[in-house]
């Protein structure tokens, strides 16, 4: 069986998501599809709006075969580190294909600028290393750097200054530096953009612009039904029936302030990500906030950039240590969340042959190499009412792979 794999955060599952899927499968004319996907927390620093758990069944209701966890050391990552973790994940299930969404929608873009980046690695390094001493952000840097050096030949390449050519180049780079036998392709994303906060066609939207109709205040599903698959739809009504709320930053605002209120600035040097003395930024300005979204707004500087300082708060919320993430360089497993009889099919046939060890119930599992997921998983439930929060809380351990 041929496998095609994809990365995915599925926040929710949108009709933009179907069509990669079906996508994927067209141009590689793979026999199942496999996912990669972020667990409670998200690459932007942001909680996911539903469970993992309600995610992975809207994907195998919409034609992912397998679907996998993205470890919090991933997941919650930059760009590079997140792709190479999930490629990683890919390579360890034997996946014959990698297929991405991109705005350019053209491989030969991304080998190209590949070779080319290659060849002016020290140029590259040295070039970002000067815009961050002139206080740019990372991503801005990174992002200029490789535009002026891929743009020194006069000829069109990628542009990398769009979101999803970004990640799409760094899964790509990923999959060569690492020499895997995956055959890479990208599909070019269809009519909304990755950032859209508004609906700009009828039935394909943003996943951005479906949270933000959904959350605004007497938001209602209805909205947003023509962008989304039935199964979603569906799915997401009786996730905010049991659970009573969707999952915000603000839901989490009062914890966020408790940890940062008992910490000193030298535990919180200690937090992943905590770089040249920011934690006393952080302290000076958590009693002036009202709500999260008014202290990111306090704490934003042009070389802090909002998806950054909400994943710094991520790892406060957690509790997560910089020693900790370094320990957890590379995948060690494979957490299983769902899979069609397809998918159970190729894990039948392939298991043996799978680099890393696939976790389906956690008392099998060593709780240590895991730990970082299931203690992100229990904060992640504290993002609904008290009364509703005991099944998430225990769903890591309750919960088997689901089966369609």
């Amino acid at each position: 069986m041929k496998a095609v794999g994809v990365v995915v955060e599925y926040n929710p599952f949108h009709n933009g998501h179907l069509y990669h899927i079906q996508k994927a499968k067209e141009l590689t004319d793979a026999d199942i599809v496999v996912a990669v996907m972020s667990g409670p927390f998200l690459q932007r620093g942001e909680p996911a709006l539903v469970s993992k758990w309600c995610r992975a069944e809207m994907a195998l209701e919409n034609g992912i075969d397998l679907i996998v966890e993205l470890p919090y050391s991933f997941a919650t990552q930059h760009a590079a580190v997140f792709a190479k973790g999930a490629v990683d994940i890919l390579q360890g299930l034997g996946c014959d294909y990698l297929c991405f969404g991109s705005e350019s929608g053209d491989i030969n873009e991304f080998s190209h600028t590949f070779l080319q980046l290659q060849e002016k690695q020290d140029e590259e390094n040295l070039l970002v290393k000067e815009l961050l001493k002139n206080g740019m952000s990372y991503p801005k840097a990174k992002s200029l750097a490789m535009q002026e050096l891929t743009s020194l030949e006069n000829d069109a390449g990628l542009n990398l200054s769009m979101p999803n050519n970004i990640l799409g180049y760094e899964y790509y780079k990923a999959v060569h530096t690492n020499h895997y036998p995956i055959e890479v392709c990208t599909v070019a994303r269809m009519k909304a953009d990755y950032h859209d906060k508004i609906f700009t066609s009828d039935t394909i939207a943003s996943a951005t612009s479906i949270r933000r109709a959904l959350l605004k205040e007497e938001g209602s599903l209805k909205t947003v039904e023509s962008f989304l698959p039935p199964a979603s739809f569906y799915l997401l009504q009786k996730y905010k029936e049991a659970y009573l709320s969707y999952h915000t930053w603000e839901n989490y605002w009062s914890y966020l302030k408790f940890r940062l209120l008992q910490s000193t600035a030298k535990e919180l040097s200690t937090i992943y990500e905590m770089e040249e003395g920011i934690e006393y930024r952080f302290l000076k300005y958590v009693k002036e906030a009202s709500s999260f979204h008014d202290y990111i707004r306090f704490l934003k500087t042009k070389r802090y950039t909002w998806t950054r300082l909400q994943r710094i708060c991520v790892h406060i919320l957690t509790n997560t240590k910089k020693e900790e993430m370094a320990a957890q360089s590379q995948p060690a497993y494979i957490r299983l969340l769902g899979t069609t009889a397809n998918g159970r099919y190729y894990l039948k046939e392939k298991k043996k042959q799978f680099a890393l060890p696939i976790i389906s119930k956690l008392s099998s599992f060593d709780k240590e190499k895991i730990a970082l997921d299931i203690r992100a998983s229990q904060i992640y439930s504290l993002g609904v009412p008290a009364a509703v929060q005991e099944r998430l809380l225990t769903m890591d351990y309750l919960q088997p792979p689901i089966m369609k």
